[in-house]
């Protein structure tokens, strides 16, 4: 159940970057929405883990900001695999993937944080 609410919440996350983020745009219904969530959770967990340990050193230097990169690229990838798969969903640069990253993992924190607290109920 757990995992179905961070989906979820990683799905509305992606809805509200494509509002406010130029350059990032989706186009479907909300299954299939919920299907880039999943893209990108697999995306984040496969290859994120690889990024990050590859690039601790940098991340480290520049005092973590680094990792805003890896979160684009990781959005940018999301976006390629989603497109190979018919999900309706585009980033059109590394700026709107660094904005899109930016803005998924504000709405996504605050989200979680609602849900957990919840949860702990």
């Amino acid at each position: 159940m757990r995992f179905l609410l961070h989906l979820v919440v990683t799905a509305v996350a992606f809805w509200v970057a494509t509002r406010l983020v130029s350059g990032l745009t989706y186009v479907g219904t909300l299954p299939g929405l919920l299907a880039v969530a999943l893209v990108f959770g697999v995306v984040n967990a496969v290859l994120g883990t690889v990024l990050r340990i590859l690039a601790l050193p940098v991340t480290f230097f520049t005092l973590g900001l680094f990792a805003l990169v890896i979160n684009a690229i990781l959005l940018w990838v999301t976006s390629a695999a989603a497109r190979s798969l018919g999900l309706g969903f585009h980033v059109d640069g590394f700026v709107p993937a660094f904005l899109g990253a930016l803005v998924i993992s504000v709405t996504r924190a605050l989200l979680n944080a609602v849900v957990d607290r919840r949860e702990r109920r």
